[in-house]
């Protein structure tokens, strides 16, 4: 079987989920194979229903039903803070998934349930240990959000990678304060920040809330508590979004 980043780079494969393999490994070469096992399908089921929906707790789409609390946190948000549903993405920046979420999806859902006050979306971190530029990517973001450009930096961060071709995408902390000057960041307070290590913490934490509510790959929401797994199409949210808000009424 291919390990994780050759299936992120192979793109024929279209897989929409990035799993945090640090979490699978176990001891012993039994349970280790059943692991690996148990990964193929996996990743197999992606294939062949790529529409589908996993409950973030196990691969039993009928888990999507069981509503999970999810912190907001002080995390940046799109929308009106009193929408009547709330998303909240667990996400790494250097995960191409992630990247096709933002491209494809987020677009609509913006347009379609964010600017109409309908949706309050939430970024929470989940840089997963084997993309090695994302727990970085991260802490840039809120190095940003200290001076009111969260929501550039994010784009900008992900822009930058698609200029550069598809799959996972190798950058450097020198990428991401020359992207950070590309929006017009002081440099001396946003280079500051980020070798400083100030928002460390707080992407920790997102990773630990993230774990808590049993999110182990990239990326994962929550609309209202219920799971969607994946960078699924925009019929998947709409689906959810507006199950969402007839529970509401």
């Amino acid at each position: 079987m291919e390990n994780q980043e050759n299936q992120e780079n192979n793109l024929d494969s279209k897989p929409i989920f990035s799993l945090d393999i640090g979490k699978l490994i176990l001891p012993g070469s039994i349970v280790l194979a059943a692991v690996l096992i148990s990964g193929t399908l996996f990743f197999t089921s992606y294939r062949n229903n790529p529409g589908s929906q996993l409950g973030l707790a196990g691969n039993d789409p009928g888990e999507n039903n069981k509503i999970v609390e999810v912190s907001v946190d002080d995390d940046p948000m799109l929308g009106d803070k009193n929408a009547p549903v709330t998303i909240v993405e667990f996400s790494d920046f250097q995960c191409p998934f992630c990247r096709t979420f933002w491209k494809n999806t987020l677009p609509l859902i913006k347009s379609n349930y964010i600017d109409t006050g309908k949706v309050r979306f939430v970024y929470r971190d989940y840089p997963l240990s084997f993309h090695e530029s994302a727990q970085a990517a991260a802490e840039a973001g809120e190095c940003a959000e200290d001076q009111g450009q969260y929501w550039q930096m994010h784009d900008k961060l992900f822009s930058e990678q698609e200029k550069r071709g598809q799959g996972t995408i190798q950058f450097s902390v020198t990428d991401i304060k020359n992207w950070a000057m590309g929006i017009g960041l002081n440099a001396g307070s946003f280079n500051e920040c980020l070798s400083s290590g100030k928002y460390r913490g707080e992407v920790e934490r997102d990773f630990s809330d993230g774990s808590a509510a049993g999110v182990s790959g990239t990326p994962a929401f929550f609309i209202n508590g219920r799971s969607v797994l994946g960078a699924q199409p925009f019929s998947v949210f709409q689906e959810a979004i507006e199950q969402a808000l007839k529970d509401k009424k």
